[in-house]
């Protein structure tokens, strides 16, 4: 059965096919079409190399020996389309079952709530940072009353503790 027809052309309509592509060497690579381009740059996966070798006449032989085919396993593979001269179709894509599709494969721990845990993120400041003497003018917080100053945030605007020594001059 040849690959459904699809509104982006034949290359889109043969992603995830399995394909046997013939280079200007003589080689035939047949692998997985994940992508490709305007180029015809192709990305094949578990990809396989093919090619003919013709082994060397002895010495002696009158006929030549048979050709035989070599085969190397390559896995992906990119490439350029400059070297393209034939494409085929080997097989269809692999069949995926609609459950395993998205599911993650499990990992080595215990999935479970996070119960009695603070929230995530940043709590608010209950003061304004030192250096800044408060929100941005005509901004105050719910409840705060407007033109009343801000109080100094703990630890800040009392008496110094005591045995506090001030800096050396």
């Amino acid at each position: 059965m040849p690959p459904p027809k699809s509104k982006g052309g034949k290359m889109l309509g043969l992603i995830n096919w399995r394909l046997k592509v013939t280079i200007n060497d003589g080689r035939a690579l047949t692998g997985q079409m994940l992508a490709f381009d305007r180029h015809m740059n192709l990305v094949l996966a578990d990809c396989e190399e093919f090619r003919r070798v013709r082994p060397k006449k002895k010495a002696g032989e009158t006929e030549a020996p048979a050709e035989q085919e070599m085969k190397r396993t390559l896995g992906l593979v990119i490439l350029r389309g400059e070297t393209v001269v034939s494409l085929s179709v080997e097989g269809p894509p692999p069949v995926v079952d609609e459950d395993k599709k998205n599911a993650m494969p499990a990992g080595p721990g215990r999935g479970m709530p996070a119960v009695g845990m603070p929230p995530m993120g940043r709590p608010p400041m209950p003061f304004a940072p030192p250096g800044m003497p408060g929100p941005p003018p005509g901004f105050r917080p719910p409840g705060f009353p407007p033109g009343a100053p801000f109080p100094p945030p703990p630890g800040f605007g009392g008496p110094p503790p005591p045995g506090f020594q001030p800096p050396p001059q």
